[in-house]
């Protein structure tokens, strides 16, 4: 059942919270003045069009380029018939739009100021395999109260489990600052850093790999910097909380087609289908874009691409950067492999199931959505056929790994999770498998490139790229975006995008107090 439309959207139109930090940016004049400089914009996901939004309505002549049939980058989707004979769309599957992406949503309100496309889910449920189940929506939301409800509150902290825990290096996550986190945290994996303080096997399994899982990747390799960042945004660093939000229906009809006749009345022009060959320095400090159609100058540029897209373009276009920069993209590296299956089902699930389930122990199975109850276009092909709407995460899988035996595990696994779901015919299937969101690898942070490049009008965005704030995942390439078109506008003395985030440090003066006593300062 979906969400009621007059009770979902008072929590997706929730204010920030009330100690965001708000990033101002440089003074100037309000629009353009004169004959408009010209961007390309190449690459058209979310940091690409927060990049081509912020630079149109300011009056800058956009052309945003996307290799793709459609926009949103990795949240694009694209139409497909299922053996049924019904129209579908299918996408890279579910996403969790958290209340503290503040300048994500920021962007949405351009084309919705409502935000009445997203719908509120009611909790973030965690099942481990062993029968323990944990959730969010009775944890606090102010901090500290909201660690330390969510330690008092669930089942994987047990009193003898909390006796053998390391408080001393816990400290660290009770004043998370940005960039110190990384000088601190970063030559540490998220894995190892967890089992200094000791914490309990189930709360490691259940809950902290949620933070580890939102990255793709196995904590063993990631950066214990990002995990710690990951929990102050959460839990120590904001009063919104693990509660989000979901976007009602597909997300081109929901998202990125009213996002995209906004943008056109701004003037930019959208190009979809639009590879980009390369990318040339021109003479006069513009740069030629050049692509199948043929090559366009243009006054600045913004690349806003993903991990290989980004790497990809560079090593085509020789003349861009220098030679550190340039080492620093070829360095970049992706997440491992993920798959995601989606189920048309001929019987629909048992009605007490969640819209949206993480789970662990259940082998390769991350997490277990019914899009039924919350997605329009799946709740009415269920409503029609009376079946239901499943899908299924598992990320940072083996390389190489057999397709055709994992999609099948991954069925498995869902029986075991769902046991009615044994007896269910799949009308129709789809499976994505993809290999490109960053990695974010233990000592990697130093070398990330940053939004501003050696060439002052070469601008890149995107979640990959370093930005020395408390955002990640989509906060991060939308944050990187309006940052990148900030740097544009700013030299042609243009104001740019108010931008907002989490405080950037932890919000309590006696815990900030204990974890400077750690750092011995």
């Amino acid at each position: 059942m979906l969400v009621p439309r007059d009770e979902a959207p008072v929590a997706a139109r929730r204010g920030r919270d009330r100690r965001a930090r708000v990033l101002p940016p440089r003074p100037g004049r309000p629009r353009i003045e004169g004959e408009p400089p010209t961007t390309a914009v190449v690459g058209g996901g979310i940091a690409g069009l927060a990049a081509a939004t912020a630079l149109a309505e300011r009056g800058v002549r956009v052309t945003l380029h996307e290799r793709e049939a459609a926009l949103g980058g990795r949240l694009a989707g694209r139409p497909t018939e299922l053996a049924d004979g019904s129209g579908v769309t299918m996408s890279r599957g579910f996403h969790a739009f958290f209340r503290q992406y503040y300048n994500l949503r920021g962007l949405l309100r351009r084309a919705d100021p409502g935000l009445e496309a997203l719908t509120a889910l009611p909790d973030y449920p965690l099942r481990h395999s062993s029968g323990l189940r944990d959730g969010f929506r009775r944890v606090p939301r102010t901090p500290p109260w909201s660690a330390l409800g969510f330690v008092a509150l669930s089942p994987t902290f047990r009193a003898r489990d909390l006796l053998r825990m390391n408080p001393v290096a816990a400290l660290p996550l009770l004043d998370v600052r940005v960039p110190d986190v990384y000088e601190r945290l970063d030559g540490v994996s998220a894995r190892d850093f967890l089992d200094a303080i000791r914490f309990p096997a189930a709360a490691h399994h259940l809950a902290f790999e949620v933070f580890s899982r939102s990255f793709f990747a196995d904590p063993r390799e990631l950066s214990a910097a990002e995990m710690a960042l990951m929990f102050h945004i959460y839990f120590l660093g904001s009063s919104e909380g693990l509660l989000f939000d979901v976007p009602g229906e597909p997300f081109p009809a929901a998202l990125w087609e009213p996002l995209a006749r906004y943008l056109r009345g701004h003037g930019a022009e959208l190009c979809t289908g639009s590879p980009v060959d390369g990318v040339a320095p021109a003479p006069d400090g513009g740069f030629t874009v050049a692509g199948p159609a043929g090559s366009r100058h243009h006054d600045a540029v913004v690349l806003a691409l993903d991990t290989g897209g980004l790497r990809s373009l560079v090593d085509r276009s020789p003349g861009l950067g220098d030679a550190r920069w340039r080492g620093q993209v070829a360095r970049l590296r992706t997440a491992p492999p993920f798959l995601v299956s989606r189920l048309w089902l001929d019987r629909p699930v048992a009605p007490e199931r969640p819209g949206f389930l993480g789970t662990s122990g259940f082998g390769s199975l991350d997490n277990v959505s019914v899009l039924d109850r919350w997605e329009g276009e799946a709740a009415r092909w269920a409503a029609r056929t009376g079946g239901s709407v499943v899908e299924l995460h598992a990320y940072a899988l083996p390389e190489g790994a057999d397709r055709a035996r994992e999609q099948e595990r991954l069925v498995g696994q869902l029986h075991a999770v769902y046991p009615e779901t044994r007896a269910a015919r799949v009308v129709d299937a789809r499976h994505e498998w993809r290999a490109d969101c960053p990695l974010f690898p233990v000592g990697g942070h130093a070398d990330r490139p940053t939004v501003r490049t050696p060439h002052p009008a070469l601008m890149v965005a995107g979640d990959l790229v370093r930005t020395d704030l408390p955002v990640a995942l989509m906060e991060r390439a939308a944050t990187s975006g309006f940052l990148a078109a900030n740097a544009l506008l700013e030299r042609w003395g243009v104001r740019g995008q108010t931008l907002w985030t989490v405080p950037d440090r932890g919000r309590s003066a006696p815990l900030r107090a204990l974890a400077k006593w750690r750092r011995g300062e």
